[in-house]
């Protein structure tokens, strides 16, 4: 099968190369999965889970890429739950070859059922991105309607749908990012929006929760935001600055079928957008994923026409 692998941690994302590997063999409660296509975070690239097995040897050269939307194509032993044929989404293992190639061993109960209305592309799109955004909010930030959640990057993959759930579930939302991207964060629901390049960020007051995903001196500056009793939630690791009268918190997003079947359905009754950039085949994923010009949005690979 033809799959996107990397071999030099140095190297970043111009050193992976589109290569002949064998395709997997389904291992005990897997399924395989035919790619229809596949996300990418350029973060990954930085992860040690990229690189190393969970014993930390090395287990290069590998694939990236976790998250997918494809079809069942065989099952593993032991497997229940999914059949050979079905349309399924979802975000595979950390420390296991992942899902930019032509097909994927995944752990079934990492997959949910994609319906047949939504185009393979929309499904990859939304397992890291929506994931993180409901377990970083509901489990972790325990948003409560009419709370103030101030979201950074909230034009971005994850932002977009911090920011529209917060909404949903009665949120004031305070949205920050570049000038450019002030448009998008409106659109997507924010009620507010925070210019970090010009606009003084402790203007913003007290807000019950901050969804970071930019860390470093914005991370510090927005401890100083929560209210008593608020909480940082933090996607980029620990916080280096804690709240006062609050809780500072980071988590690593996991898989939870359910949590993807309330996703996707909210994408399909239109309560939820994807945020999508650019989408480029297996063949052209290298250039798509070292850009001349900023990435706006999800990278999303259409592994199959």
């Amino acid at each position: 099968m033809k799959a996107i692998v990397v071999t030099d941690q140095a190297a970043g994302t111009a050193g992976m190369k589109l290569m002949e590997r064998p395709e997997p063999e389904p291992a005990l409660n897997d399924v395989i999965v035919q790619v229809h296509a596949s996300g990418f975070v350029p973060t990954e690239l930085a992860w040690p889970s990229t690189w190393t097995d969970r014993l930390g040897r090395d287990r290069t050269p590998s694939i990236p890429g976790h998250e997918l939307a494809g079809v069942v194509t065989a099952l593993g032993y032991g497997t229940t739950g999914l059949s050979v044929g079905q349309r399924v989404f979802g975000l595979t293992d950390w420390t296991r070859d992942g899902t930019l190639a032509e097909y994927v061993a995944v752990e079934a109960h990492n997959l949910a059922p994609l319906p047949g209305d939504v185009d393979f592309t929309v499904g990859a799109s939304l397992p890291i991105s929506g994931l993180t955004a409901w377990q970083g909010l509901f489990e972790h930030g325990r948003l409560r309607s009419g709370q103030s959640v101030l979201v950074h990057g909230a034009a971005g993959a994850v932002g977009a749908m911090v920011t529209q759930l917060a909404v949903e579930f009665g949120a004031h939302v305070i949205g920050t990012g570049r000038t450019a991207d002030r448009q998008s964060a409106l659109d997507f629901g924010a009620h507010e929006f925070v210019d970090l390049g010009n606009d003084a960020l402790e203007d913003v007051g007290g807000v019950d929760l901050v969804f970071d995903v930019i860390g470093g001196d914005i991370g510090k500056q927005s401890a100083g935001l929560i209210r008593a009793g608020g909480t940082l939630v933090s996607v980029v690791g620990p916080p280096e600055a804690r709240p006062a009268d609050g809780l500072a918190v980071d988590f690593v997003v996991v898989s939870d079928r359910a949590q993807l079947g309330e996703i996707v359905r909210r994408v399909r009754d239109g309560r939820l957008r994807t945020n999508i950039g650019t989408v480029a085949t297996l063949d052209d994923a290298v250039a798509a994923f070292n850009p001349t010009d900023r990435i706006k949005g999800k990278t999303v690979i259409r592994v199959r026409s």
